[in-house]
């Protein structure tokens, strides 16, 4: 599986990053430009997740993104895990948004 340090992944201009955390962890704080579609969700909603583009797969620490990278890998797609998670992109001091997204 292939993972991105935070800091790379913030130089890429137009990067789709799922965010894979729980809600309450969404609304805690997250990537500026994170789509929320919890791991406890994930299948259900699987018709929201983009086609025929690379996605950046990130939670908390990397293990659910680890996993839901791996399952979106067996579907075909690529995905990247997002390697250190939200931690370490709040971490860098990478753009963050907090509160329930509108």
């Amino acid at each position: 599986m292939i993972e991105i340090q935070p800091t790379e992944l913030a130089a890429i201009d137009g990067a789709i990053i799922l965010d894979v955390r729980e809600d309450h962890e969404f609304a805690e704080v997250r990537a500026a430009t994170a789509v929320s579609i919890p791991m406890s969700q994930f299948v259900d909603r699987f018709d929201e997740v983009p086609v025929d583009e690379t996605l950046y797969v990130i939670c908390a620490a990397g293990g659910r993104s680890a996993q839901v990278a791996q399952y979106l890998e067996q579907r075909g797609y690529e995905a990247v895990n997002v390697a250190g998670g939200t931690g370490a992109w709040v971490a860098a001091g990478l753009p963050t948004l907090s509160g329930a997204p509108a």
